[in-house]
């Protein structure tokens, strides 16, 4: 299949609304953009959305349209005071060197999930208080890593403990939180979102 490529590049882009829904269509975000109070609506997958290092988005809207699946691109980007709408699973924000070289130059600060629905999303070397993470069914697990050993010290329904509480440890260090969605967590590992949110409510290194 022949792509279209579109470029962003070279300048600064206020107060847009952009509409990145062709699939026949290559977005390619360079380093030296960025929008500032920006719209972005996207509806194609993770495969058409190229962000270079250092790419910046400011105050921006993110308005998902279809589900952004495994889209690690965003650790290459410098995402500040964004909101993000819609369903994301398996993707990556924030600050990642060893990932990639254009990922040593991303990095995510006072951004807004509360409208989107996360499932297995990871934010890598920043800060987390600085995000608003989305409530229940939703829930953040802060510091996986460091808190690995304590979130295994009691038992978690179905099998959600040996495939994803005993993984944490294997984690990237840099990894600050993890939201996962609880009933697609439910779903996969025998169990249901009331008794995850049970376990859940035990740790205080679990918002929701």
């Amino acid at each position: 299949m022949l792509y279209n490529k579109v470029f962003f590049e070279g300048r600064t882009i206020e107060k847009e609304r952009l509409e990145l829904t062709d699939k026949g269509s290559l977005y390619f975000f360079g380093s030296d953009v960025t929008f500032r109070n920006c719209t972005l609506v996207l509806k194609v997958s993770g495969r058409n959305l190229i962000f270079d290092q250092g790419t910046r988005f400011i105050d921006c809207t993110f308005e998902v349209k279809q589900e952004l699946k495994n889209h690690q691109d965003w650790v290459c980007a410098s995402l500040k005071g964004c909101r993000f709408k819609g369903r994301l699973s398996g993707c990556d924000f924030g600050h990642w060197p060893s990932y990639s070289r254009r990922a040593g130059h991303g990095s995510i600060e006072d951004c807004d999930f509360t409208e989107a629905r996360l499932d297995g999303c990871r934010f890598m070397g920043c800060d987390p208080r600085t995000l608003r993470f989305p409530k229940w069914p939703c829930f953040t697990i802060l510091d996986p890593v460091g808190r690995s050993s304590e979130l295994n010290s009691i038992p978690w329904p179905g099998r959600v403990g040996p495939i994803v509480i005993e993984t944490l440890r294997k984690e990237p260090p840099i990894t600050a939180a993890l939201t996962e969605h609880a009933p697609s967590i439910a779903k996969r590992y025998d169990t249901t979102p009331e008794e995850l949110r049970a376990v859940i409510e035990k740790f205080d290194c679990i918002v929701y």
